[in-house]
């Protein structure tokens, strides 16, 4: 039984392993780009998924002095100024930063993709009010929007989810609508509503399936983009309170001792950042070559 079931699991990565190749082959280099990028993204999860059995120590707990110790056996990125294992916190802080920007992702993603469909669908005074406001949205620069609703919110994990939301909503919105604006002419749209299909019905079944592509797209690269925004806010003093393990908290408060040389305070945490925005920026480009269905013609 065991010996067929582990034959099983061979068969199945062997065939898998052929897929990635083949993709590979018809793809290029956009293949590598997202396949890398997905590997990165997956390395970050399963950390998050181990967290307690990966970090040495309680991200909050004293660990001893000295104190600002770096690398050392048994504290491999270091300890900070009060004393708390730094890998611990990087470990940790890894579950909050990924928190917010995927629950931020899918609730601008969950109000803006409905909003562009109805307006790009119905159009008349709807569309025309709708696209003021997110146009109005999205002419502030995301950052400075963030940190009036942050600042206005407080802190939290929600609050911050909502107020990173609200900059990418109109970013759904526009990419939704224009997709619905050049749909709803084709003739088998005409032909549903002739054959009398519903509104709903020809939105769900016939307009938003040729959207769901770019949705993956952008919902990846928004992924990415808040988590640097997240990080962001953080370091403002407007996002996650201490003592809780964050990444952009834990850059603010190490930069005051950088000057001193005790770089392993903001070094990893920054590290952390980019190596997961990278990851998103990555998948997001990469898919979006791969399905360009102009790729595939040439």
């Amino acid at each position: 039984m065991n010996q067929l079931f582990s034959h099983r699991i061979a068969s199945t990565l062997k065939s898998f392993i052929k897929k990635i190749f083949k993709g590979a082959k018809w793809y290029g280099v956009e293949w590598y780009l997202t396949a890398f990028g997905a590997f990165l993204i997956l390395s970050v999860l399963v950390i998050i998924i181990f967290a307690n059995k990966l970090a040495p120590y309680d991200p909050l707990e004293f660990v001893g002095k000295p104190f600002l110790r770096p690398g050392t056996k048994g504290f491999l990125f270091g300890t900070d100024n009060l004393g708390r294992d730094v890998l611990s916190r990087v470990i940790f802080g890894s579950k909050i930063v990924m928190t917010i920007a995927i629950t931020a992702t899918l609730f601008s993603a969950v109000v803006g993709i409905p909003l562009g469909l109805i307006s790009g669908y119905f159009g008349g005074k709807l569309d025309r009010v709708l696209s003021l406001i997110m146009d109005s949205v999205y002419s502030f620069p995301g950052l400075v929007l963030a940190i009036a609703m942050a600042a206005m919110l407080g802190p939290g994990i929600l609050n911050i989810s909502i107020a990173i939301a609200v900059i990418y909503i109109p970013t759904y919105f526009r990419m939704v609508r224009g997709h619905v604006l050049s749909v709803k002419g084709e003739l088998y749209v005409e032909a549903a509503r002739t054959l009398g299909a519903s509104d709903v019905t020809i939105l769900s079944k016939y307009i938003f399936p040729n959207v769901i592509a770019s949705v993956a797209v952008i919902f990846s690269l928004n992924i990415a983009d808040a988590i640097l925004t997240e990080a962001g806010l953080s370091f403002l003093g407007l996002g996650i309170s201490p003592p809780t393990p964050d990444w952009g908290l834990d850059l603010s408060k190490g930069k005051v001792f950088l000057p001193r040389g005790y770089w392993w305070l903001v070094t990893y945490p920054g590290m952390m950042i980019s190596i997961v925005a990278l990851g998103f920026t990555l998948l997001g480009e990469g898919l979006n070559e791969i399905l360009n269905p102009r790729l595939k013609e040439s």
